[in-house]
Parts: structure tokens; C-alpha cells; sequence
């Protein structure tokens, strides 16, 4: 009886190098996920007592001395108010974009759905966990609007990068480009 070789398993990948080096040891993903660590520290260092609220407020007033800026004193609280939850909605998109390359180290020029939708719920359960650290922190108040107004601005972040990419004329993973499917 005849035996035949053994054929190799088929596992889609074309360079044998690739079984050495998992995709999460590379380089690059390695340096994204330190970055995004790296942020998602510095959204908990801005938790602290150091970063509340009459803290910015008298950071706030200094600037605009600074810059000859008079604001009345009804419209300086709404100016504060304003700027820290649009700070809030900044950090928390700057962090769902590290998360969402993060996600995808391989492919980061290429739009993932499911990638999109984990950064955004990874970012507002990360909210969650920052707001409870604020409730042990003196001068600083837990709020689920706050954890609301993160989680929007993760969302608004990926919004931002997902209509970034159509207008680039990106084609979502699994589709035709533009250009073919219209003719």
C-alpha cells in the first residue's frame, strides 16, 4: 500500500515568519496598545483632585487675564462648564481612536466595523470604571451624564474617522471599491 505525503494545512498566510511573530508582538502593535495605555492613563490622572472643577475654573480665569479676556460673571461658569465637557468629549475620542487602531495593528488604513462598534463600547465601559474612581476622589463627583457624554464622544470620534475614510473613498472590508461597483 501506497502512502501519500502529508499536505500541509492551509492557514492563509504566506509567509512562514509570520507563525513566529503573533501580530499582537509586532512593533507597531505593541506601540499602539502602549500609547493607548498611555492616554487612558492620563484620563485617570485628569480624575484626580488636581484637574476638579475650581481647579480648571481658576486655571480658566488665569488664561483669559492672561489673554485680556473679560468674561460677566453669569457667563464665566457657562464658559467653564462648556469646556470641560467638551474636553470630556475630546479625550474620550481621542481615546476610541487609539482603541480602534489598536484593534486592528495589521490593517489600520482599512475601516472594521466590529472593530469600530468594541472601541466604542470598550471606551464608555472604560468611562464607567473612571467615574466610579471619581466617586473615592475628594473634590471630584461621579455622573452618569459624564459617562454618557464620554461614551458620545468615543462615538463622535469614530463618526469623524468613518466619514474621514468615505471621503478618502475607502471601500468597507468585504465590498467592491467605489470606482468598480459603479460600473
Amino acid at each position: 500500500m501506497l502512502s501519500s505525503r502529508r499536505k500541509r494545512p492551509i492557514t492563509g498566510l504566506t509567509d512562514p515568519q509570520q507563525h513566529l511573530h503573533p501580530v499582537y508582538l509586532q512593533p507597531r502593535a505593541v506601540l499602539v496598545w502602549v500609547v493607548t495605555a498611555a492616554w487612558a492613563g492620563t484620563i485617570s490622572v485628569l480624575s484626580t483632585g488636581a484637574y476638579s472643577s475650581s481647579v480648571t475654573g481658576w486655571l480658566l480665569a488665569q488664561l483669559l487675564l492672561s489673554l485680556h479676556i473679560h468674561l460677566t460673571p453669569q457667563t464665566f461658569p457657562i464658559v467653564h462648564f462648556l469646556i470641560r465637557k467638551l474636553a470630556h468629549c475630546t479625550e474620550y475620542a481621542i481615546l476610541n481612536l487609539f482603541l480602534y487602531f489598536s484593534l486592528n495593528p495589521r490593517h489600520p488604513e482599512s475601516w472594521h466595523t466590529r472593530s469600530a462598534l468594541a472601541s466604542v463600547v470598550i471606551a464608555g465601559l472604560f468611562s464607567l470604571t473612571d467615574e466610579y474612581h471619581q466617586s473615592f476622589v475628594p473634590g471630584r463627583t461621579a455622573s452618569l451624564k459624564d459617562c454618557g457624554l464620554d461614551t458620545l464622544g468615543a462615538l463622535v470620534g469614530m463618526l469623524l474617522l468613518y466619514a474621514g475614510r468615505r471621503l478618502q473613498g475607502f471601500s468597507p472590508k468585504g465590498s467592491e471599491p467605489e470606482s468598480e461597483s459603479r460600473n
